[in-house]
């Protein structure tokens, strides 16, 4: 993973840390269910947008890496990889 996205996801990921740790709080003071769904809705969408860079990232190293290479075998494997875990993601 290239340095800036790595910098980029860690704090992402340090705000859905503390996102989280807000909708324990909200459980533990009998919030709204509403507002507990509202924010984990916020926590998701946060996390898609984190995996959506980390694969942009994929897609422009790995994936570009193994194209260059002239590696056919490894071009397959890496777009194998690549397709399943758009598939998981999916569901």
């Amino acid at each position: 993973m290239r340095k800036d996205i790595k910098v980029s996801v860690g704090k992402r990921l340090g705000r859905i840390e503390g996102q989280v740790r807000g909708l324990s709080k909200m459980v533990e003071q009998d919030r709204y269910c509403i507002d507990i769904v509202t924010q984990i809705a916020a926590v998701r969408a946060a996390l898609r947008r984190v995996e959506e860079e980390v694969l942009k990232d994929h897609v422009a190293h790995c994936v570009e890496h193994a194209i260059a290479s002239g590696d056919k075998a490894d071009q397959r494997a890496k777009i194998a990889e690549l397709m399943a875990v758009i598939g998981r993601a999916e569901r």
